[in-house]
């Protein structure tokens, strides 16, 4: 798979993800432009967010690269926020979307028109480097 758009951000003023043994990959690949899924070598099933264990059969999960791309499932729109960070961003989408490989995953969509933002919308992937060892996935309308 190729690599998506990495922004340098300079310093990272938001909350960074709690990294441990299980998603620790995860973050790493979002830091080089790649989403990660998992699927399980035993049934099949893909999942998200990174799980120890396959929620269907309780096997131990693998890694999988997706393309990055989906259809936005569902979404809101933040309009307040009382956090610097985020409040510099309103009003912005939170979306579910439904990857092309299957599982649904959350994300923003910081700098879109939430005008434009609507179920069914094709979106990809795009990350934030917030940290050496973590990059954060954002979602943008597939032009």
């Amino acid at each position: 798979m190729s690599t998506h758009e990495v922004v340098e951000v300079g310093e990272w003023a938001k909350p960074l993800p709690q990294i441990d043994n299980v998603n620790a990959e995860y973050w790493q690949a979002a830091r080089e432009g790649r989403l990660l899924i998992q699927q399980c070598p035993a049934c099949g099933h893909r999942q998200w967010y990174p799980r120890a264990l396959c929620t269907e059969c309780g096997a131990e999960p693998e890694w999988l690269e997706t393309a990055g791309r989906g259809t936005v499932h569902t979404f809101t729109v933040i309009r307040q926020q009382g956090t610097p960070a985020f409040k510099a961003e309103l009003p912005y989408a939170v979306v579910m979307v439904d990857l092309d490989e299957g599982p649904r995953v959350f994300g923003a969509m910081p700098g879109v028109d939430v005008a434009r933002v609507a179920i069914g919308l094709p979106v990809e992937v795009w990350f934030a480097a917030a940290a050496d060892d973590t990059g954060v996935p954002y979602w943008r309308p597939v032009d």
